[in-house]
């Protein structure tokens, strides 16, 4: 049962909290807000917190943007889902809920990109269907020496030695998911340094963006209070393996009793709807990059020859195809059907992706697409002669490319509306450009610190 505001100012004052933090996603990625005391937290949760209309110009140099309506004059409302809320086990007497951005009319802001997931979550569901998505999210824990930031480990992938080094901090990390209701599927010490991966359940599309950002606070609440350093930037170092924040993905009856995406009658698993959707993907799937890995590091990772899929393509567990299709496993064939974003990490706004990819799956829907044959090898193998004949292109190499890919693809442009798409881009081409002016240093401990 969802809460309502007055039981969740009862659960906080049972917990003995203080501070009730306010939290949303800006353009930049990074997780924001303002907290309320428990005194008057029933007022705010009705009315909201206020926050100025330039915050969502703001990037993540903190540097404001010029865009039309977003400086020093207006005011929005932080206004929490009292679903949302989670008493915050890394933060003294302290609670969290996730929060959309208000005007003062009462309405949602146009530039508040929880509505925007909203929307395209209500545009799946005139079909009769709803978005299931999980996140994996590959993070790198860190010590501070001598002021440079050092991996806890410089062990193999999956190994246990890496386990060791760092099973103090996941045993904690996984505590503090479980009260906080988040369901942890899967971790191992990953290829690069000091390299984690956790996977946590699916969940429908807006509770998923939402515990997505509990997740990011979690991962680096914990560090912080244990005396590491925990970043999911897409790059730690430059010759460093990438931290991915895949996206899995299934399409579900609105009553959940049917995995649309699921055909036990095809070789593959994989229904009509979800090659129709799949090829939705591939279509826009530039632009999308723009979304799902947005950043200056998402292009120092997403490059060939290192599972982070730099071409357009798919293909069944092929870990090289930037959208990928799992084997299913044995007795859970139909609940396990399911389709991965590997170029996607955890700088994006999980609102913005998730609401991405559906509009971009709801395309192909909508025009009957069909996906090319699924790619079996690593598609850099292959030359460029034998790419252009299966029609496998390159992905934007650069945050610049993305955001260009992602300006013109009116689908994604549209479904997103002018105040987001205009704000968006003002915030993430300064980015680009703050970055590029400067050294493999500025950028790699600017992304480092910041996710």
């Amino acid at each position: 049962m969802i809460p309502d505001a007055a039981k969740v100012v009862r659960l906080a004052g049972e917990a003995g909290l203080r501070l009730v933090r306010f939290l949303y996603c800006g353009n930049d990625g990074t997780v924001r807000g303002k907290a309320s005391s428990l005194n008057g937290l029933e007022g705010r949760m009705a009315s909201g917190i206020g926050v100025t209309v330039g915050m969502q110009a703001m990037n993540s140099l903190d540097q404001l943007q010029p865009v039309a309506g977003m400086g020093p004059v207006g005011e929005l409302r932080l206004v929490p889902d009292p679903a949302t809320f989670r008493v915050l086990p890394y933060a003294p007497n302290a609670g969290a809920m996730l929060t959309d951005h208000v005007g003062l009319d009462g309405a949602p802001a146009p530039v508040c990109a929880r509505s925007f997931l909203k929307r395209q979550v209500a545009r799946l569901a005139e079909r009769g269907a709803v978005l299931h998505a999980g996140f994996e999210n590959e993070f790198t824990l860190a010590v501070e020496r001598d002021g440079a930031l050092r991996p806890v480990d410089e062990s193999l992938c999956f190994s246990t030695i890496g386990m060791a080094a760092s099973q103090d901090y996941v045993d904690a990390l996984a505590h503090a998911l479980e009260r906080q209701q988040i369901r942890l599927e899967q971790y191992y010490a990953e290829l690069g340094h000091g390299q984690q991966e956790i996977s946590t359940a699916p969940a429908p599309a807006l509770p998923a963006a939402d515990e997505q950002l509990l997740v990011r606070e979690t991962l680096r609440g914990v560090a912080t209070q244990m005396g590491y350093v925990a970043s999911l930037s897409p790059k730690p170092w430059p010759d460093a393996a990438g931290n991915g924040g895949h996206i899995h993905f299934s399409l579900w009856s609105t009553d959940g009793a049917r995995n649309l995406f699921h055909d036990a009658a095809q070789p593959d698993r994989l229904s009509q709807d979800a090659r129709r959707f799949i090829a939705g993907v591939l279509a826009h799937l530039p632009g999308l990059c723009g979304l799902a890995a947005p950043s200056f590091a998402s292009y120092k990772r997403i490059v060939p020859h290192f599972w982070a899929g730099a071409f357009a393509c798919w293909g069944l567990d092929n870990r090289e195809a930037p959208v990928r299709v799992p084997s299913v496993f044995g007795g859970q064939e139909e609940a396990s059907t399911n389709v991965e974003l590997k170029a996607a990490d955890a700088t994006c706004n999980p609102y913005l992706a998730l609401g991405g990819l559906i509009a971009a799956g709801l395309d192909g829907l909508e025009r009957r697409l069909d996906p090319p044959e699924p790619v079996a090898v690593d598609p850099a193998t292959l030359d460029e002669a034998q790419r252009r004949a299966q029609g496998i292109d390159p992905l934007p190499a650069t945050q610049e490319q993305a955001l260009d890919a992602l300006a013109g693809d009116p689908v994604l442009a549209g479904a997103l509306g002018p105040v987001i798409i205009d704000s968006y881009l003002a915030v993430r081409r300064s980015e680009w450009h703050a970055y590029s002016e400067r050294d493999d240093d500025f950028w790699q401990r600017g992304h480092f610190v910041k996710y």
